[in-house]
Order: C-alpha cells, then structure tokens, then sequence
C-alpha cells in the first residue's frame, strides 16, 4: 500500500508541477527542482516495496500507469510549451498504447508479468533491453536530464519575458540545441525498451491467425 502511495503522490505531484510551470519565473524554477523529485520518486515507490516485502504483481502493473502518466503529462505539456516537437509526444503515446495492451493481455491470459520472475519477455536479449537494471537506468537518467532541462529552458525563456537575465542568450540557444538533441536520444531508448515487448508479444497481435505449431514457437 505504502509504495502504491508514492505512486499516486507522484501522479499528483506531476500535476502540480504542471501548474508551476504556467507561473512566474521563480517558480517556474520551483517546477524544475520539483520535476527531479517526480522522477526520484519512480525509484522509491518500487525499492519500498521490495524493501517492506509488499510486491505484487498489480503493484508491479500500477507503477508503470503512474510512469504512463507522468511521462504523458510532461510530454504534451512540454510539447504545447513548443519545447519539443509534437511527434515526441505523439511517438511516446502510441508506443505506451501498443506496449500496455500487450502487457494487459499478457497478465490476463497466462499470468506473466512486464518484469521478474513471470516477465513475458522470451529471451535474454530482450528482458536486458526491457527489464535491466541497466535499462531502466540509463532510460530514466535521459527523462531525468530531458524533463529538467526542457523545464529550465522553459523557466529562463519566462525571465528573459521579465527582464530576468540569467544566461546570455547564445548560451540559451546553444542549452536549447543540445536538449534537443537529447530529446531525440530518449525517444530513441524508449523505442529500444518497447519494440522487444512488441515482438515477444507479437503472439498475441497474431493470435487468430498463427498456426498452433508457431505460437509454440513464438
């Protein structure tokens, strides 16, 4: 229960960080030092868990919809901001729809889970892409990196608008060059985390259609 209520916490938190966001400049930086803490909190909820030997599978389930959401959240907002480009968001959703539905379906029909011991993901290769720790590291440092400093860009373009100066602009223009960058870096990892889902799951896409022999296979 506890671990579920980091989860719901950071949900609320996202939100209100969203609202921070469409203030002044200061905090606007409040959001900023707030988003790292929204993201901090993706880790807590899972170590609680485990820590209090209160891990489930629902649980498990939950706390990806909470970072479902809060990816969301940041993403469109970033992108009506006109902080990134409107495929970044579009990109992320329909790969959350695809990757989600085949989890569901996965839980729902054999009991297998995204990760642990029941993950439906077939071969090592693709439970190293998906389930990691090294995986799960490197794509949550890049949402850690791209939500701060997209909220940063955001911040320092609100002073400029208040005769608040706190980087020349080359400085900006070049910070705002290499964020971009990285946006483009995350979008990468997030399809390299979720096209082995789809493929290891490509069973039950093609459920009707493969013969008994290949779904064994598959």
């Amino acid at each position: 229960m506890t671990a579920n209520i980091i989860t719901l916490a950071r949900i609320v938190l996202a939100f209100v960080v969203i609202a921070l966001f469409q203030m002044g400049f200061y905090l606007q930086l409040v959001a900023v030092a707030l988003t790292i803490l929204v993201i901090y909190l993706d880790s807590l909820d899972g170590y609680v868990a485990r820590k209090l030997g209160v891990a489930s599978d629902f649980g498990a389930l939950f706390d990806i919809t909470g970072d479902r959401i809060v990816e969301h959240i940041y993403l469109i907002y970033y992108s009506a901001a006109g902080l990134m480009s409107f495929w970044v968001p579009m990109i992320f959703i329909t790969r959350s729809f695809l990757v989600d539905t085949l989890r569901s379906v996965a839980y729902t029909r054999e009991g297998k889970t995204p990760f642990g011991e029941k993950t439906m993901m077939k071969s090592s290769l693709t439970r190293f892409l998906t389930a990691s720790r090294f995986s799960r590291a490197v794509y949550g440092i890049s949402k850690v990196v791209v939500f701060v400093l997209l909220g940063l860009i955001h911040a320092l373009r609100q002073g400029v608008g208040q005769n608040v100066h706190w980087l020349p602009d080359v400085w900006l223009t070049r910070l705002t060059f290499w964020t971009e960058i990285l946006v483009w870096i995350m979008v990468t990892l997030n399809l390299v985390r979720g096209i082995p889902v789809l493929w290891d799951g490509r069973y039950y896409l093609f459920d009707r259609y493969l013969p008994k022999e290949l779904k064994e296979d598959v």
